[in-house]
């Protein structure tokens, strides 16, 4: 396994980590022995930052988490929850539920300091509205003890800008912007890097675009763009390749990317995705794959307020 400094955190983050939304029985029901096992594994070979929120499951992620890692060392493993969304529309951002938020995730994870917390998809409230009160909260949870360092998820990459304007941040953790079919994460690199911001990437199956399954009829992309991935995947079957190999491998081999979000429930799906990411990628098979998803690349889909979806 790789290891690469995220931003000014300085924490050595493994190439690969795990996100535990899968852990909420999110994406199917799951066996919580597995999930814990399946948690065991990653830590077992080399993954060392896990991610989760209170909002995947409606807190059962968060909990079935909790009683992994506590038969784990907490030095073994780097800690990331979220706050401010905990249902498909029930957004809270005010100082007083950030803290109260922090403290149920620590019972639940069954830990007394989190490494990072997020603010969970800022993008679905007006900023201003919002910062204020978050990020004081962030603040005096530092400044408390109760976690190292701080940031903001989402999709638009307008959120990042924008919450840079109005203050700092340890890290940003952005979805769907950095994977076969979009690479628009590195155009915000720069910026990023000349304020020593650490970043996770997520989602380096684009929510399941990329791959043979059927995509959930929940995706948010538009047909052309299920349409297309549809047919890279495709490709490479008729090839005798995965897809899904290829994304991940494609995600995790960018040094200017610290570390990109997995999540399983399954120990041998880890597995492979450990050893994928370990593995040279097919350099004749990614060109033609990029190819086939040029007509796409970079194609999104709008989330949350207006305000935060406007590209120049």
């Amino acid at each position: 396994m790789k290891y690469r400094k995220l931003g000014k955190t300085g924490l050595e983050v493994s190439a690969l980590s795990f996100g535990a939304s899968s852990l909420g029985s999110v994406f199917r029901e799951t066996d919580d022995a597995e999930s814990i096992r399946t948690v065991h594994e990653a830590v077992d070979h080399g993954i060392n930052l896990i991610d989760v929120s209170p909002y995947y499951g409606l807190t059962k992620a968060e909990t079935v988490l909790g009683k992994a890692i506590a038969q784990l060392p907490r030095d073994r493993f780097i800690l990331s929850t979220k706050a401010g969304r905990y249902g498909a529309d029930h957004f809270d951002f005010s100082k007083q539920r950030i803290l109260e938020s922090a403290e149920e995730s620590l019972r639940r994870l069954q830990t007394d300091y989190l490494d990072i917390m997020f603010l969970h998809d800022l993008e679905f409230v007006p900023f201003e509205a919002a910062a204020e009160g978050a990020f004081q909260a962030l603040e005096q949870l530092k400044k408390d003890g109760k976690i190292r360092y701080y940031g903001v998820s989402g999709l638009p990459l307008s959120l990042f800008e924008k919450a840079l304007s109005y203050t700092e941040l340890d890290v940003v953790l952005s979805y769907c912007h950095y994977s076969l079919n979009d690479t628009t994460l590195v155009e915000l690199l720069p910026l990023l890097e000349s304020r020593n911001i650490g970043v996770v990437n997520a989602s380096p199956l684009s929510m399941g675009l990329l791959g043979t399954r059927p995509v959930a009829e929940w995706h948010p992309a538009t047909q052309e763009i299920k349409t297309v991935c549809r047919q890279a995947a495709d490709y490479c079957a008729s090839r005798g390749a995965d897809m899904t190999k290829l994304a991940v491998q494609f995600a995790t081999a960018n040094e200017r990317i610290p570390t990109t979000l997995v999540s399983t429930a399954s120990p041998e799906n880890i597995r492979n995705n450990i050893q994928w990411s370990e593995e040279p990628m097919d350099e004749q098979l990614l060109r033609e794959v990029l190819e086939i998803l040029k007509p796409i690349q970079g194609k999104s889909w709008a989330s949350g307020l207006p305000e935060y979806n406007v590209r120049p």
